[in-house]
């Protein structure tokens, strides 16, 4: 008689035990679904029109001293993947004023001599234009797209400093980010 006591209390705690993992399984794959739906897709970055003798599709229309990105329609905020940029010249800009940047006509001579590259400039960061990462906020700089690798970034650093225009050039890592709010 005490072998089936002891019998029944070993099944009664394996079917409670059974249970426990049918319920914690069910659970599992209710929560595992759940969370399935609720992933997070990779983010999507507009990809850059680096070269400006090729037509950009974009929903967006930039200013020549930008770097042009491909924006979905219906878009307000949509930035790029990062990518390297020479930076040729620079400047210091007092209390972030909007009134300083480099000249346009130094934006289209820089422009002239790497004409298979985009050459873009920073300004003040207003809803509808572009602003840039990693970079300093009190400097405003031109620069010109480099590429998505490291590689070819120092391949255009050789390529800019050759010219003899812009000694002081350096690889910047960056996003260019679109703020159409």
């Amino acid at each position: 008689m005490l072998n089936v006591i002891r019998t029944s209390v070993y099944a009664g705690r394996l079917g409670i035990t059974v249970l426990a993992l049918v319920t914690a399984a069910t659970a599992l794959s209710f929560f595992a679904g759940t969370t399935t739906a609720q992933k997070r897709q990779p983010a999507r970055h507009g990809v850059i029109c680096g070269n400006p003798n090729v037509p950009c599709r974009t929903s967006a229309t930039f200013p020549p001293n930008d770097l042009p990105f491909r924006i979905p329609a219906k878009t307000n905020i949509f930035d790029t993947d990062l990518f390297y940029a020479v930076i040729l010249k620079s400047v210091s800009v007092p209390d972030e004023n909007c009134d300083t940047f480099i000249p346009e006509s130094d934006r289209l001579e820089a422009q002239a001599l790497f004409a298979a590259r985009k050459v873009f400039s920073s300004r003040c960061a207003d809803p509808g234009g572009l602003s840039y990462t990693n970079t300093r906020p009190k400097t405003r700089f031109m620069a010109v797209y480099a590429g998505m690798t490291l590689a070819e970034a120092n391949k255009m650093l050789a390529t800019v400093k050759a010219s003899g225009k812009y000694p002081a050039a350096s690889v910047q890592r960056m996003r260019a980010a679109f703020n159409g709010t």
